[in-house]
């Protein structure tokens, strides 16, 4: 996946918004908070990290191609970068990274997600819970 790749895809998501900061990385928000983060690679690969449910962060941690975030995970948050194509190519990439929009959606008021034209997330959060 390319960076433009990434953010053509980040932006198709409903009430984002896509910020450049922390020395150039390519940030995608819902709601002004963070489910996506593309840069920090030291070879070709796009470096891209996202937030996975605890279930997921056990499973996806030790796959190759794959580690636990620098920085947000040694914080304890459950977020994975992906930094080279190995047990995740670039259509299980999109899954999750549309997986952490849900995530982190899925932790904002609905007055918020309503304000956002986000009515058909509400139901699926509360469905989940």
């Amino acid at each position: 996946m390319t960076l433009e790749e990434y953010d053509a895809f980040c932006a198709s998501l409903s009430g984002t918004t896509h910020v450049v900061q922390w020395g150039g990385a390519s940030v995608w928000k819902i709601g002004g908070k963070v489910f996506a983060i593309a840069g920090w690679s030291a070879d070709e690969e796009l470096g891209v990290t996202f937030k996975v449910s605890d279930i997921g962060y056990e499973i996806l941690k030790d796959e190759a191609g794959l580690r636990p975030a620098p920085y947000l995970a040694s914080r304890g948050m459950k977020w994975i970068q992906r930094t080279k194509i190995g047990f995740m190519d670039d259509d299980g990439l999109r899954e999750h990274l549309a997986g952490s929009y849900r995530i982190v959606a899925a932790g904002l008021p609905k007055k918020r997600l309503l304000e956002l034209g986000l009515e058909n997330l509400i139901s699926q959060i509360n469905a989940k819970r």
